[in-house]
């Protein structure tokens, strides 16, 4: 026995010992997985024979991630769009080494003047996609015809001549989409083109669609005899196995079953961190109420200051009722809400109308919520308000600024009413407003929070809204608190007691079979992933399970994993079973494939009976009074049929009726649910046609659509893929 083995077996007494050592050591092996080293030779897979090098792929990926920052706007990318990132690029090496060696063997490509007709002339559906709003499906205003909004190849070009150096190199990325996209749409053009359905083809499906039968039937269902009466040896395993083994073909797939270990905030953390908290209120209640919001940006983990105003019955429970009874510089808490431990100040108090009569001038901007017709920018936007205030101020007509300049569709007459009819809207005004109407804050508390008269600006999603406070009633206190929030979350010495836990649990049961024990013994709750793929991203209840996925592929049956954290827990892991992609060996199938010898015997077995019971010229009711059964019925069966009604889907049946004439009895056939005996009391052949051609465009036209994808997908299966990414990313 080895060293290592020594110490895993004896693991369990030494950890608390070596605990922080050992949790150094894991943590420094996290972090030092993968990381950057000569991989010239590694593989991330192979396609048609060419392995791809792991170097090569993974400049591309950095590239197309650096793209994707870009043109996100983010210095960091979440997990799923890294994945996806990834699997972008392993897409388009599969479109270099299988794709596009087709295309180059057809002679497809795209001549820079048809590209060129495809970008400018005629736009490519693809380029007006790109070209849209993805929520709207609306062109561009920078792209579009003002009169009718459909895509302007003059507006692309004037486009294209002014273009900024970035905006130069997307549109080359963009040209190098549209030619792929074109280049895949010929090459399946050929295909659809080539396709072809026969005249005797055209014919029998028309048959089979149309030759009905009325039919009778008797069905012994499987559930009449009890599994456990009938018994089968390895001899009759052996036999269904070998004969069906189509019915046990299976992908790569692994099953893990674990315990979690979840780090949680200790008793001594909560005190700790309530201990914290009191010492933030404590200077929370000596600031100044200028140094408020610095300090709760700097303190709090929102790293945000809430200078709104609230209304009563809008903040937390737990200090609502105070702040609306409390003087300014009042100070609540530290409170612990949903695990998260809060200090409250009242910062501020001022009052406001209950509700208020206000009407508005709504001036928006491009990318504003208000209109995709808008193009003067937020400053100009910001611009225009100001002067029409100043003039609305100095005795202009509100209505008539209204109807010249607001961008608020609201003010337009709805079609249900008449000249002179009020409505919500007309000439800007919505009526009395309240805290609690429907409409966006900023609005809203322009027009509760000044006095009847004033004329203010407030800014929202819409744009800027220029408002008149018409009336107001009530009065009402409104306040401003600032909060400090931190997660109540366990120390580096509760982590590290948990870590001890979780590592003196692997080290005792270190195989399966102890692993199995020691859950019992130690009562913990036990999950099962059952059908792990290799490219999987997602299992429920593990945050980012990637490593645990990985640790699955690389180790073999009945392995225990040393503790993994995810999140906020520790997971130790046992891999309970393997499957490889083929035919599943019979020791992993046993339960199934039993059943399904089970069901073959009962088959035979009630096959056997009613070719006992069947005799010269017996109909079908006797039949099933012989067999003491009953005899269903379904009318308007044919080939085509997806059921029978009252038992379902029954293929064989189904095939079996399609071919038998009127008043005759098929054999016995065995079905999904037991063995049937059917009888055809009527057959309504199909008319007769004078040609079949229009049964031949159908059948052509209804076998196009699927080349766009089912072509790729064999050329994919013929090159072989070998696919190695989740080793890596």
């Amino acid at each position: 026995m080895s060293a290592l083995e020594n110490l895993r077996k004896r693991s369990g007494l030494l950890v608390t010992i070596v605990g922080l050592a050992l949790f150094a050591f894991i943590l420094t092996s996290l972090l030092t997985k993968n990381s950057s080293g000569d991989r010239t030779d590694v593989s991330v897979g192979e396609i048609a024979g060419k392995s791809i090098k792991y170097n090569t792929f993974n400049a591309k990926v950095q590239e197309a991630l650096e793209n994707k920052k870009r043109s996100s706007d983010k210095r960091v990318l979440d997990d799923n769009e890294t994945d996806g990132v990834v699997q972008q690029v392993w897409n388009q090496s599969i479109n270099e080494e299988v794709m596009n060696k087709e295309y180059e063997k057809l002679g497809i490509s795209v001549s820079d003047e048809e590209l060129y007709d495809l970008m400018i002339d005629h736009p490519h559906p693809a380029l007006v996609r790109n070209l849209s709003d993805p929520q709207t499906n609306k062109v561009s205003s920078m792209f579009a015809d003002p009169k009718t909004g459909e895509i302007s190849p003059a507006k692309i070009k004037e486009f294209t001549q002014k273009m900024t150096e970035e905006q130069e190199t997307q549109w080359i990325q963009l040209e190098s989409y549209i030619r792929q996209v074109r280049t895949i749409e010929k090459y399946n053009n050929l295909i659809k083109k080539g396709l072809y359905v026969t005249t005797a083809a055209a014919k029998r499906d028309y048959i089979a669609q149309n030759t009905n039968s009325d039919i009778k039937y008797v069905l012994k269902n499987f559930k009449l005899v009890a599994d456990s009466t009938v018994k089968v040896n390895d001899a009759d395993l052996n036999a269904y196995y070998t004969a069906h083994q189509n019915e046990f073909k299976q992908e790569t797939s692994r099953k893990i079953e674990y315990v979690a270990f979840d780090i949680s905030p200790s008793d001594e953390d909560k005190k700790e961190a309530m201990e914290g908290m009191k010492s933030v209120a404590a200077n929370m209640k000596t600031n100044k109420s200028t140094e408020d919001s610095l300090y709760v940006v700097a303190e709090s983990d929102t790293r945000s200051f809430d200078a709104s105003f609230h209304s009563k019955g809008t903040l937390s429970p737990e200090i609502d009722s105070v702040m609306f009874n409390a003087e300014v510089g009042t100070v609540v808490g530290p409170y612990n809400e949903n695990e998260i431990l809060k200090v409250s100040k009242l910062t501020a108090i001022k009052k406001s109308a209950d509700s208020a009569k206000v009407r508005h001038i709504l001036i928006a901007y491009k990318g504003s919520g208000a209109s995709e017709s808008i193009t003067r920018t937020k400053e100009q936007a910001k611009a225009m308000a100001d002067s029409l205030l100043g003039l609305l101020k100095k005795g202009a007509k509100f209505v008539d600024f209204v109807e010249k300049f607001s961008d608020d569709s609201g003010k337009k007459m709805p079609p249900n009413k008449k000249a002179g009819e009020t409505f919500p809207g007309k000439g800007g005004d919505y009526g009395w407003l309240n805290p609690k109407s429907q409409f966006v804050e900023p609005f809203k508390n322009a027009g509760l929070d000044n006095k009847k008269g004033d004329l203010v600006i407030a800014e929202s999603q819409f744009g800027y809204h220029i408002i008149e406070v018409l009336d107001t009633k009530g009065s009402m206190r409104k306040v401003q608190v600032a909060t400090i929030e931190r997660k109540l979350e366990a120390s580096s010495k509760t982590m590290q007691i948990v870590f001890v836990k979780a590592s003196e649990f692997a080290g005792k049961n270190n195989s399966n079979d102890l692993f199995q024990k020691g859950v019992v013994d130690a009562k913990l709750n036990k999950r099962v992933l059952d059908n792990i793929k290799e490219n999987d991203k997602t299992i429920a209840g593990i945050e980012s399970p990637r490593p645990l996925i990985r640790w699955a592929y690389d180790n073999k049956k009945g392995a225990v994993s040393e503790p993994l954290q995810f999140g906020n827990k520790f997971v130790v892991a046992a891999l309970t079973d393997i499957k490889e992609k083929g035919i599943a060996p019979i020791e992993q199938i046993k339960d199934d494939l039993t059943q399904k010898a089970v069901k073959e015997k009962k088959a035979d077995m009630f096959t056997n009976e009613f070719n006992t019971a069947i005799g010269a010229g017996i109909q079908i009711d006797a039949l099933a009074s012989k067999m003491k059964l009953n005899a269903g019925q379904a009318q308007k069966i044919n080939f085509n049929s997806a059921s029978i009604p009252e038992i379902g889907n029954q293929p064989a049946l189904i095939g079996a009726v399609s071919v038998l004439k009127a008043k005759t009895m098929s054999k016995p056939v065995t079905g999904k649910e037991g063995v049937f005996v059917a009888y055809a009391e009527t057959v309504t052949e199909a008319p007769v046609q004078k040609d079949y051609k229009t049964q031949q465009k159908d059948a052509i036209t209804a076998l196009q659509p699927r080349v766009d994808y089912e072509v790729y997908e064999a050329l994919k299966v013929n090159a072989k893929i070998v696919d190695n990414l989740f080793k890596y990313y």
